[in-house]
């Protein structure tokens, strides 16, 4: 979820809630781990989710709509760290 999140971010969610519009949620995309990712929408086949970083990771682009039980709960705040400093791409290990 770069650039939102990184790796150690740590969340506050509350599990067993639908999620929001516009807010992040924990997922269980298709054969493959929980994940976090943007909820953009509601269809009949359950949540549109999406990365924030279009060039890695997947979402309802390449699985399609994730049904309601895949949603384990709703992400309500990044708790740590409380204020990161702004990384230029320069700056980026690797």
């Amino acid at each position: 979820m770069e650039p939102t999140l990184y790796a150690g971010d740590r969340l506050l969610v509350l599990y067993g809630v639908d999620p929001k519009v516009g807010t992040l949620a924990i997922v269980k995309l298709p054969e493959r781990p929980l994940a976090v990712k943007r909820v953009t929408g509601k269809t009949d086949g359950g949540w549109w989710v999406e990365r924030d970083n279009p060039a890695e990771g997947v979402d309802s682009w390449l699985v399609g709509a994730i049904a309601p039980e895949a949603v384990a709960g709703r992400v309500l705040a990044r708790v740590w760290p409380l204020f990161r400093r702004r990384v230029w791409q320069d700056d980026r290990p690797g």
